[in-house]
């Protein structure tokens, strides 16, 4: 379970496919048992990275069947809720809990959460219903500026009442939001942790004060993520830096605009570190160009990130 204020770094990993669009279940077997053995601090599956708005109802229940099953207990389990009603939400997050997952990354609804400003009754009432239906961990969502709700530092004082926010995850890909976020959640009379979720500066995130990451790249620097995380918290900086010095051209590389082209770009890493067979994904999601292929394999081979 995710104890309050949480502290460490969770993945949020890709899904391997066939080509076609196919989930690749004995490849997603293995994957999740390599990563548990790479000892993030939880595992996050059923999230944007793991193209949970491309799968239907019953392949995200088996993907939380399959990766707890080669888990095994050695790290918590995730699952993300996307719904569009609060009712819906709720009622997923019962079934899943029943199902043994342990704690909840919650999505804004959409379309209903998107602009500016959203009531802070909406979001509050949004998250205490799939709380009281759980009574798992959960952990709210910032996402870039006009994708979802903006978390205030009113909004952010009010859901973190709910007990069991353990955490956010601050996506907001924006500086000053990174900041003003961690003021907040450690001044708050019950802190709760503040997880990066901006792939492109995780090691600057966590020197602004971020207690961890919940990032889709963990997906594949896994141990390294922890590694740096670990180096931050305990003020070694110059070790942490030294691994995101390694890492952190390719983070960038994959998470640069058209953002949506991060999986097929992560997929191309996996498949070069022999952890994918193939870099598909769910259409209308395309694949990267030869020439992105050959710059990400350019990198990783320029890094050392290859086996």
């Amino acid at each position: 379970m995710l104890a309050r204020p949480y502290t460490g770094v969770i993945a949020a990993p890709l899904l391997p496919m066939h080509e076609g669009g196919e989930i690749d279940w004995p490849t997603l077997e293995r994957y999740m048992d390599w990563l548990a053995g790479q000892k993030p601090g939880a595992i996050a599956m059923n999230m944007d990275a793991s193209e949970v708005i491309g799968l239907s109802e019953a392949e995200q229940s088996e993907v939380i069947r399959v990766c707890r099953s080669a888990i095994a207990g050695r790290t918590p389990f995730l699952s993300g809720i996307v719904a569009g009603s609060t009712r819906a939400a709720a009622t997923k997050a019962e079934q899943y809990a029943r199902a043994g997952v342990d704690g909840f990354p919650v999505f804004p609804p959409f379309p209903t959460f998107s602009g500016t400003p959203v009531p802070e009754q909406m979001i509050t009432r949004y998250h205490r219903a799939i709380a009281d239906a759980a009574r798992r961990p959960i952990i709210c969502f910032q996402f870039p500026k006009g994708w979802g709700p903006d978390y205030t530092p009113e909004i952010l004082r009010a859901v973190a009442e709910i007990p069991e926010v353990a955490a956010i995850k601050e996506s907001s890909f924006d500086v000053a939001q990174t900041l003003s976020t961690v003021e907040v959640a450690r001044n708050l009379p019950r802190p709760i942790g503040v997880l990066t979720g901006s792939d492109t500066f995780i090691f600057e995130a966590m020197v602004m004060g971020c207690t961890g990451a919940l990032i889709g790249f963990a997906g594949t620097a896994t141990s390294e993520l922890v590694a740096m995380n670990d180096g931050v918290q305990r003020g070694d900086l110059a070790a942490a830096k030294a691994i995101w010095a390694k890492w952190g051209p390719l983070a960038r590389y994959c998470w640069r605009p058209p953002i949506r082209d991060f999986r097929p770009r992560m997929k191309e890493v996996l498949k070069l570190q022999g952890l994918f067979p193939s870099a598909a994904c769910r259409e209308p999601q395309l694949g990267v160009s030869d020439e992105e292929r050959a710059a990400i394999a350019r990198i990783c081979r320029e890094q050392g990130l290859l086996p």
